[in-house]
């Protein structure tokens, strides 16, 4: 169903003004990897490079290799030994170092770190390339982004989706619970992009698509109605978690942007893994962090529901705001990655006073819609919570090791990786983001 109303608005002119196009081919079902001999011929290519880590060569690399062996097609093929692989300049350097310069095709093995590296490879080699997916663990198989540490600052880089996408759901429902798990977990964040996406629009004009967002709610229905199946490895289930998960990333490309996929939730992610990269702190899987990002989020926005706006007091709290002294609070949760997250802020100037009142006169006039937004698109937390405890899933970040006294600090710095209007920045606009982010531990 959800493919299918994809195929329906690809290159057809939509109500939101644009054209959505997307032109990869997503091919799924039991013992589908069968057919990438074809698919490599099919492109022309002889010599394809053959790209894996230590997990997933053996959840699918070594098959593959096999298969082309018994096809007579010559390869090369490079596997990371990293237990814990991190997308950055180091792996996507590697990446390319161990490329024979006489492969025509990239065949990428794997999910998140290896799909975002082929991808990068794949933009710069121009080269045709498939992605074998081994497992439904994020929803980035299908876009056109990677999210990568650059300079220890968590970025979502343009790069290109694969050519072919293979989600052969015999290998897919092998992966480990905790990674099916988690693909459910980065679903759930889509209730607070949605969400956030809405209030960007009223408060920003944004360019928001209605058709685009109703996609992705079918997507996330679907899921989640799918969640339980998953994790006992039923291949119906593993085909429909992986179609809204694929949904989600086409959403993006349609979008051109990442707000149908992506809030709050996400960067709360991203500055657990900054501090991971910075001082060697405990991470968990992009997926799982998101689904405790969008925890955290919802307990927040219920929150909200009891608040009513005051001029003054948002006016006070920004007027007060000490920018020199957030500086060296960010400095000392990120260490040398802050930095970047500075230098992108002088672009932005979010914390400039007037283009403040101009939001904030927005926001008051427009409170009652923020509200049914909020209404409309979020669940209540108590309902996800019971969802991830059922799956299994962490629902607080002390569950994955990380202090849970940094949570204040961890949500007020989401608002700086990136130049979207999220929830912390509203908040911020409200003149209440330190107090709720306090809230959040007591």
């Amino acid at each position: 169903m959800i493919m299918k109303k994809l195929r329906e608005m690809n290159g057809i002119p939509c109500s939101c003004g644009k054209t959505h196009i997307f032109k990869s081919e997503i091919i799924t079902g039991s013992g589908v990897t069968d057919r990438l001999p074809d698919i490599i011929k099919k492109f022309g290519a002889s010599y394809p490079y053959i790209l894996s880590d230590i997990n997933t060569f053996s959840a699918a690399g070594r098959r593959i290799c096999r298969l082309l062996d018994g096809a007579d097609i010559k390869y090369s093929s490079f596997s990371f030994e990293d237990k814990h692989l991190e997308p950055d300049e180091r792996t996507a350097g590697a990446a390319f170092m161990h490329m024979d310069p006489r492969c025509d095709m990239i065949v990428a093995v794997g999910s998140g770190v290896i799909n975002d590296t082929a991808k990068i490879l794949a933009l710069h080699s121009k080269l045709p390339f498939v992605i074998v997916a081994t497992a439904p663990s994020m929803d980035g198989y299908a876009s056109m982004t990677s999210s990568v540490t650059m300079g220890g600052v968590k970025t979502s880089m343009t790069t290109r989706c694969a050519d072919v996408i293979i989600g052969d759901t015999d290998i897919l429902a092998k992966a480990p619970k905790k990674m099916l798990a988690a693909g459910v977990g980065d679903m759930l964040a889509k209730y607070v992009s949605i969400c956030e996406w809405r209030i960007a629009h009223l408060i920003c004009g944004e360019y928001y698509c209605e058709e685009i967002a109703e996609l992705i709610r079918t997507a996330l229905k679907c899921v989640t109605e799918e969640s339980k199946a998953l994790l006992r490895g039923d291949t119906a289930a593993v085909s429909a978690v992986f179609d809204g998960l694929s949904a989600g990333s086409i959403a993006m490309n349609y979008a051109g942007i990442s707000r149908p996929a992506s809030g709050t939730e996400h960067y709360i992610s991203h500055i657990i893994d900054m501090r991971g990269a910075e001082f060697g702190t405990s991470t968990e899987l992009h997926g799982i962090q998101c689904a405790i990002g969008t925890l955290v989020s919802l307990k927040l926005y219920e929150k909200l529901k009891n608040f009513v706006p005051d001029r003054d007091r948002a006016i006070e709290y920004v007027d007060g705001f000490d920018t020199d002294a957030w500086n060296d609070r960010l400095r000392s949760l990120l260490g040398r990655s802050a930095e970047g997250m500075i230098a992108l802020e002088k672009k932005e100037g979010k914390y400039d006073k007037e283009k403040h009142r101009n939001r904030l006169e927005t926001i008051i006039e427009n409170w009652n819609e923020i509200q049914r937004i909020i209404s409309e698109e979020l669940p209540s937390s108590e309902v996800v919570e019971a969802l991830m405890t059922d799956l299994g899933l962490p629902t607080d970040i002390a569950d994955i090791g990380v202090d849970k006294a940094l949570l204040p600090e961890i949500f007020l710095a989401s608002k700086d990786i990136r130049d979207k209007y999220v929830l912390p920045r509203l908040l911020f606009d409200l003149g209440i983001a330190d107090e709720f982010a306090e809230s959040l531990i007591h």
